[in-house]
């Protein structure tokens, strides 16, 4: 059974570089295999992992509803959906990538979905951890994750209204029916010292504070030539902070 590790936040609060940035530790520390899911419809996770992305799930799901009938003749429609769902998977030596794509657009997707969902299932049993780069409404692990979680981290920038948003995240748990065990707070562009507003907000939002990631000039540098942040030196301030978070959550 894979450990789930899930990541949520607004857009623009830097978590999928602290996904990336877990990934990274899983990979250097042999605490693998990983099967990441980008389940942000903004989905760019595999740009900070260097990594093209040429089709996701959701284009496997829009081809077919646009033509259903298009299945190589003699093949079972589930045979096909699942070689297809085999091409999207970008395997690596650490860890394989499984990137979510488009939301699903008019008609009835109840078939299709089945079967996707289905194969991700399966799937997910053959790794250790399975982390997930989610979108601030996390819809996605409510259906892909039978609802259990066992660590979601929630992710802000050094504002408070990346705080709020948090909060905001943080009721749609019982909404969503998630049974998550442990929950915790990463903070982005943190100064050494948060100031008293800022714990003050946090305290009342009511999850612990379990990463604080400090300003790190390496970040952008690698953003703007587009390399790997697999490849950020290990004294880097950011991956030094996620490194002793994963240390201690897992």
């Amino acid at each position: 059974m894979s450990k789930i590790i899930a990541l949520a936040g607004k857009g623009g609060v830097g978590k999928t570089t602290a996904s990336a940035l877990i990934l990274r530790c899983f990979a250097k520390n042999g605490d693998y295999p990983v099967l990441a899911i980008d389940a942000d419809p903004n989905s760019n996770l595999g740009e900070t992992l260097g990594i093209k992305i040429e089709k996701s799930v959701g284009d496997i799901r829009e081809n077919f509803m646009k033509d259903p009938q298009g299945i190589p003749s003699g093949m079972d429609k589930v045979v096909y959906l699942e070689m297809l769902m085999n091409q999207v998977l970008v395997e690596q030596k650490e860890f394989d990538l499984l990137v979510m794509g488009r939301q699903e657009g008019q008609g009835c997707y109840c078939m299709v979905n089945n079967i996707l969902n289905r194969f991700t299932e399966q799937l997910e049993k053959n790794y250790k951890y399975l982390l997930v780069d989610n979108e601030a409404g996390m819809e996605h692990l409510s259906r892909r994750t039978s609802g259990k979680i066992d660590m979601l981290i929630l992710v802000t920038d050094y504002a408070l209204r990346g705080l709020r948003a948090v909060a905001r995240i943080s009721e749609m748990l019982d909404d969503l029916k998630l049974d998550v065990k442990n929950t915790g707070l990463i903070v982005n562009q943190a100064p050494d010292k948060l100031e008293d507003i800022f714990l003050g907000e946090a305290q009342k939002v009511g999850i612990p504070i379990i990463c604080k990631v400090p300003h790190d000039n390496a970040l952008l540098e690698f953003d703007m030539k587009q390399k790997s942040l697999f490849d950020l030196p290990d004294d880097s301030p950011a991956v030094s902070a996620i490194n002793r978070m994963v240390k201690n959550i897992v």
